[in-house]
């Protein structure tokens, strides 16, 4: 599953995330959860591509282990995505 890219209407949802800083909740495979405000996404050279969370120091969650994304940020554009 892993180097897997996400679908497009997903990513965008992403990056709305990112654009406001909005703060999530991500539910990630293997029950896994991670919280903190989406800051960017990066793609790295084998065309892996991460969210960037800051919850007090600087975390990367690949995107192609994503579940589940909930905003935590009152008034966001959006409130619950699943992305599996």
């Amino acid at each position: 599953m892993k180097n897997q890219p996400i679908a497009c209407e997903f990513h965008d949802y992403i990056e709305i995330a990112c654009m406001y800083g909005y703060r999530v909740k991500l539910m990630l495979t293997e029950h896994r959860i991670v919280e903190g405000k989406a800051t960017d996404i990066l793609t790295e050279q084998d065309k892996r591509e991460f969210l960037v969370i800051d919850n007090g120091e600087r975390q990367k969650v690949e995107l192609s282990e994503i579940v589940e994304m909930e905003t935590r940020t009152p008034g966001a554009k959006f409130q619950n995505i699943r992305f599996k």
